[in-house]
């Protein structure tokens, strides 16, 4: 067949067939190139860059945690962590040309580092096939220069911070720490985590197959380091307060303890201490039991602590004044089975003396005298049975029971604080209330520069007969070893029964003193709560009271608080006091 008589040629069929499979293959590979330049473009270049481009993350320094006149608390300081590379290490074996091998490598390590030479043979080949693991983290730096010495192979070091406190035990309840990544664990470290922690860097180069760097590409991200916090703490106060209350629990062999000092103008926190505490710096040792902030998260009846907010009530009330006049005898009351009981047969006494001779029974008296729920309202408008509110980690709320009808019984032991529980910050608030002539700011661990805006609680006449009243329970009352010379002092003792897993626990005390100074222009407030003291002495005025003295003297003269009471005592002379049962006052 051919052309001329109107037939193709074979040959020419097989030349068409062959131009028809050219043009299928070159629409095949243009719709490949197609879909990889353009719809897999992304994803593509995104995977050659995990193959040939590495990041690494720049560390940011965490914020330092600074007391109220700027000395730190925490502070972070660089430090090198040394890794490695199991997978370049191994690679030596299939190597003709390597000089070396992974035992040599591992030997040299082992002699450099400190680390056991099976745990490094072991590390290694677990990680067998991985780019990085740990060796050493947060190492000094000159550690660091003599493990890299030795040029081992796949062994790097890293830059990273370690935080350090330079406080130690003094302030770890209120500070806190982080784990070895710098995040925060307990405290204010934990509560202020996303301010503190700052924003790491990043820096992008281009690797070889052994993943060494042969070129900086893109710009470096520069870190940003994390916020400074400054406290409302105040580190003179503090380290005084700690060493008062630590040798207090040694002395009076008690379980632990816990005190708080309250700026009452402004509701900052200048101090904040617990026992037992532990050392931020070196946790090896440390029971989960040393790390609760005690101040924040215990609570604890308040016992008598709790009669001038029951005398402020009855003075809100406009039914009593402060010439009111209580009969108390024959001494108790009796409910069914249950009494109350004082001291003594005290008869008729005007409200001072119920808080001078601290007087269950007139103050039972009173608020059963009173609508049923004028002392819970108070109490809960101080912010019994609710969170103070600093935003520090697991703050307790207290315990503020409410009813809709109430046993006799137990309005009368919620005057002298039984049937309620408060933490040692939330005892201070109150009294801070009282001290600033009724008006409530809220309480804070932030350094302020003006007070907070509050609300008035109390009329501040009431405030002020009040704190005039417990000026003479530390003058003539339980109180007097709470005395300062050269200043006037106010404050209440309590003496009350442990709560244990049956009730009350007879032999288990918590003795408590609340404060405030100056009392003709109230500053401060404090509050001391020693628990379960096994010495001969258990009460408030024996145990806490002296605690406060000591503290609250060292605080208004580190503080330059002008002396109210300039010709006052220059000796204290304490009467022996008598001991006397729990039940029958505080």
């Amino acid at each position: 067949m051919n052309e001329s008589n109107g037939h193709f040629r074979p040959d020419k069929w097989r030349i068409y067939f062959i131009y028809l499979i050219a043009a299928v293959l070159f629409a095949v590979a243009g719709g490949r190139l197609f879909y990889l330049s353009v719809v897999k473009k992304d994803f593509l270049q995104n995977q050659g860059e995990i193959r040939a481009v590495r990041t690494v993350s720049i560390p940011a320094t965490r914020g330092m945690i600074l007391d109220r006149n700027g000395e730190p608390l925490a502070v972070s300081t660089p430090t090198w962590t040394i890794i490695a590379n199991p997978r370049k290490l191994w690679e030596l074996e299939q190597d003709p040309n390597a000089k070396t091998t992974p035992q040599t490598e591992m030997d040299r390590l082992a002699k450099v580092t400190g680390l056991g030479r099976s745990w490094l043979q072991e590390k290694f080949e677990v990680n067998r096939n991985k780019a990085f693991m740990y060796l050493r983290r947060q190492i000094p730096p000159q550690d660091a220069d003599e493990i890299m010495a030795a040029n081992v192979v796949g062994v790097s070091k890293r830059k990273e911070y370690k935080r350090f406190y330079p406080s130690g035990e003094v302030t770890s309840h209120v500070v806190g720490f982080t784990n070895i990544d710098d995040a925060g664990q307990e405290g204010l470290e934990l509560a202020y985590q996303s301010s503190l922690q700052g924003t790491p860097g990043k820096r992008s180069y281009l690797k070889d197959l052994k993943g060494n760097e042969i070129l900086r590409i893109g710009q470096d991200v520069s870190e940003h380091p994390g916020e400074n916090i400054e406290l409302s703490i105040d580190l003179r106060l503090q380290y005084l307060a700690y060493r008062e209350l630590k040798a207090a629990v040694t002395q009076n062999r008690a379980a632990s303890a816990s005190a708080v000092i309250l700026d009452v103008k402004t509701g900052e926190i200048l101090a904040m201490v617990n026992q037992p505490s532990y050392n931020p710096n070196d946790r090896s040792n440390i029971e989960y039991d040393q790390l609760r902030n005690r101040a924040v998260i215990d609570l604890f009846e308040p016992g008598s602590t709790m009669k001038p907010f029951t005398i402020s009530a009855a003075l809100r009330s406009g039914q009593y004044t402060t010439e009111s006049i209580i009969d108390t005898h024959p001494g108790y009351l009796r409910f069914g089975r249950q009494t109350i009981r004082d001291l003594g047969n005290y008869g008729k006494i005007d409200l001072e003396t119920v808080l001078v001779k601290s007087s269950n029974v007139a103050t039972s008296k009173i608020t059963l005298s009173l609508p049923q729920d004028t002392v819970w309202n108070l109490d809960y408008e101080l912010g019994i049975g609710s969170p103070v509110g600093i935003g520090f980690p697991g703050e307790s709320t207290g315990v503020l029971p409410s009813r809709p009808k109430w046993h006799p019984a137990e309005i009368a032991t919620l005057s002298y604080g039984y049937g309620l529980s408060v933490s040692a910050l939330q005892l201070a608030q109150a009294y801070m209330v009282l001290a600033n002539d009724g008006y409530k700011v809220p309480v804070t661990l932030l350094k302020q520069e003006l007070p907070l805006d509050g609300r008035q609680v109390l009329p501040p006449r009431v405030a002020k007969s009040v704190v005039k009243m417990l000026e003479s329970v530390v003058e003539r009352g339980s109180g007097k070893r709470a005395r300062i010379p050269g200043y006037r002092v106010a404050g209440k003792t309590g003496t009350v029964h442990r709560v244990g897993s049956k009730g009350y626990e007879y032999d288990q005390y918590n003795a408590i003193f609340a404060g405030i100074a100056p009392a003709s222009d109230p500053r401060l407030a404090m509050v001391v709560i020693v628990n379960d003291p096994k010495g001969r002495k258990y009460y408030g005025g024996e145990v806490a009271a002296p605690v406060f003295s000591r503290v609250m003297e060292g605080a208004l003269t580190t503080l330059n608080i002008t002396p109210d009471l300039p010709e006052g005592l220059r000796e204290v002379r304490l009467e022996p006091k008598v001991p006397y049962r729990l039940a029958q006052g505080g």
